[in-house]
């Protein structure tokens, strides 16, 4: 009887997840199912060209995908602005304000490469209840 080495006995160089027929994710930035209402701008030359609105469907350091009321081009600079869910300090409201450029559209969806993000305080739509004012 032979011993097999322990070298013939080595992995399958094909991962299951190939072999099942299940895509494997190779973006470099995981993505977040976060659905926020959202409005946005596309620019040519520094010009608005059309406003509109739509809502996220997934987000990540380094792109958006999301729905939009109307269908879009195929590429080109975007602009997003969205109500973030979470208070700054608990009670100044904040939005998320995302500039990049359309990489993809699928009839209403589409995906953005993020070239720039920040976060920008917004102005309450209730009344103030606390004496702290948000900074403008």
């Amino acid at each position: 009887m032979r011993l097999r080495s322990s070298l013939s006995q080595t992995p399958d160089p094909v991962p299951s997840a190939k072999l099942s027929g299940t895509h494997r994710e190779q973006r470099s930035h995981r993505r977040y199912p976060i659905t926020l209402e959202l409005e946005y701008k596309l620019l040519s030359k520094g010009r608005v060209e059309l406003l509109g609105s739509g809502r996220t469907l997934d987000i990540s350091t380094g792109g958006v995908l999301f729905e939009a009321n109307d269908a879009l081009p195929s590429i080109g600079p975007i602009e997003l602005v969205m109500g973030w869910p979470f208070l700054l300090e608990g009670f100044c409201p904040l939005k998320l304000v995302i500039h990049g450029r359309i990489v993809r559209t699928d009839g209403y969806r589409i995906a953005i490469s993020v070239k720039h993000h920040e976060f920008r305080t917004a102005r309450r739509s209730l009344p103030k209840v606390t004496t702290k004012s948000c900074p403008a």
